[in-house]
């Protein structure tokens, strides 16, 4: 072992002690943390408007403050964006993470400010690192490094505006000796050029890991291999042993994975980040949930119907939309995912669907965790694999029931789509019991609709979308995708 893996890895080291001590007390660590973002917040538009400039306990706040999405909250946002200070958040807010959402703008612009990056963002980026050196002691990912693939930022009226990844390369300029590929190649606003220049720039190299959301990344392997001429990614890379996802699910990726990365020696860790905050870090590769982290500076609270709860009243296998209040000037902000408690002790958790990116068309309750296990059986009785995926409703007329139309971009394709598309019915009947009892009387059988290769791509990058949107209320998003077929 090198004197930088020593090194280094006795820094991660040192955040796991950190983390082992809220996790004794994780209750006593939200209360910490909600007073520090109270104490933060004095003499604050928003703090003086609710009544929280002179100090309150958890109970007061709740009762204080109305929880809010970001529609709601767009009064504090925009005064935060024109450039206003103390307004939700001590001083001005000088970066902006844009993200595409289930809201009614096109785009949400979330605070971003140097402790929310420090405390949160970047805590997290590192905590996923050292808790997976507490799994595999014996790794080597300091010996190469780690490709980043991630969005871009501008400036705009002075202020960083953009995509958080972006955001995060622009201030973590002193880790490139552990990153690829260059600052200036990262920052590329187009998709292909930046393809193009990682490839150029990373082929020599020896890399160990890759970070960022899976679509882009598998998009990029593809093109090593392409340039390479190599049928798998360990033979451009012989060391690569980890790549850190998030964002989305990786269910629908993980076969395409293992196939461009054939290695037993392969690890991957999903994280629950998002722009509003680091939330959740896989911390056991022998389950399928987080363990969710207490010390970032963000306070939680559940949803469940009309009622909010706090953290130590949320009870395992409940299923809560997820509220969160930060040090980065977001008040009892629902950010649209839903969470089930997986447990308590400590408290761990897994995303199940969004508040509003479901199918209830037709009264069939079908959330994004039924969509994907029905697609994962259907894929697997059928011997395909799933590139990607959204779902939109078929509407009712007077000649045709209603139905689900997948559009579905393979991988690898099915030999009958119309098996698939029985396959993938059968499926869902059996997960969803009200989708069963809709199928028995207004819904038609699932209709797949198979999309070129490269479609979602295009589509993401026209519509500088970073998330395709897997299960939608109206036909928008498939009328849109339509155009690039």
């Amino acid at each position: 072992m090198s004197v930088k893996d020593k090194v280094l890895k006795k820094l991660f080291a040192h955040r796991l002690a950190a983390i082992e001590r809220w996790r004794d007390d994780p209750a006593r660590t939200q209360r910490r943390t909600l007073q520090g973002i109270l104490d933060d917040a004095r003499r604050t538009e928003f703090a003086v408007r609710h009544g929280l400039d002179g100090g309150c306990d958890a109970e007061q706040f709740a009762r204080r403050v109305e929880p809010t999405d970001y529609d709601s909250y767009g009064y504090y946002i925009e005064r935060m964006r024109s450039g206003a200070g103390n307004v939700a958040c001590r001083g001005k807010v000088g970066m902006f993470a844009r993200s595409s959402g289930t809201t009614s703008s096109r785009s949400k612009y979330i605070p971003l400010t140097g402790k929310s990056l420090k405390r949160c963002h970047l805590r997290g980026m590192a905590d996923v690192v050292a808790l997976y050196l507490a799994q595999n002691p014996s790794s080597r990912i300091f010996s190469g490094r780690t490709l980043t693939l991630g969005g871009s930022c501008s400036r705009e009226q002075g202020r960083l505006v953009g995509d958080l990844s972006g955001l995060l390369l622009q201030n973590t300029r002193y880790a490139g000796r552990l990153r690829m590929p260059s600052f200036r190649t990262a920052l590329l606003d187009d998709f292909d050029r930046k393809c193009e220049a990682i490839v150029g720039e990373c082929i020599g190299s020896d890399i160990t890991a890759f970070a960022g959301v899976p679509s882009w990344n598998l998009a990029l392997m593809r093109r090593v291999l392409e340039h390479t001429g190599k049928s798998d990614l360990r033979e451009v890379w012989p060391h690569v042993e980890l790549f850190m996802h998030g964002g989305v699910s990786f269910a629908p990726y993980r076969k395409a994975f293992e196939e461009l990365i054939p290695s037993g020696e392969m690890h991957y860790v999903e994280t629950y980040n998002a722009s509003e905050g680091f939330f959740a870090i896989a911390d056991d590769e022998r389950r399928d949930d987080m363990l969710l982290m207490m010390d970032y500076g963000i306070y939680y609270e559940f949803r469940k119907g009309d009622e909010v709860l706090p953290l130590e009243a949320v009870v395992p296998g409940g299923e809560y939309a997820l509220v969160i209040t930060t040090c980065g000037g977001l008040w009892r902000y629902e950010i649209g995912d839903v969470v089930r408690i997986t447990s308590v002790k400590p408290y761990r958790v897994k995303v199940v669907g969004r508040t509003r990116q479901y199918i209830n068309v037709f009264g069939e309750e079908v959330v994004a965790e039924n969509a994907e296990r029905a697609l994962m059986l259907a894929a697997a009785e059928c011997g395909c694999q799933i590139e990607e995926y959204t779902v939109a409703p078929r509407y009712m007329t007077i000649a045709a029931g209603g139905a689900h139309q997948w559009y579905v971009e393979f991988r690898r394709r099915p030999l009958d789509t119309e098996e698939f598309a029985d396959r993938l019915d059968e499926a869902l009947r059996r997960i969803n019991s009200d989708y069963d009892a809709k199928r028995s009387s207004t819904l038609d059988r699932a209709e797949v609709i198979e999309v070129p290769r490269g479609c979602f791509e295009r589509w993401l990058k026209h519509g500088h979308r970073n998330k395709v949107p897997r299960l939608s209320n109206d036909r928008t998003a498939v009328e849109s995708l339509a155009e690039f077929m």
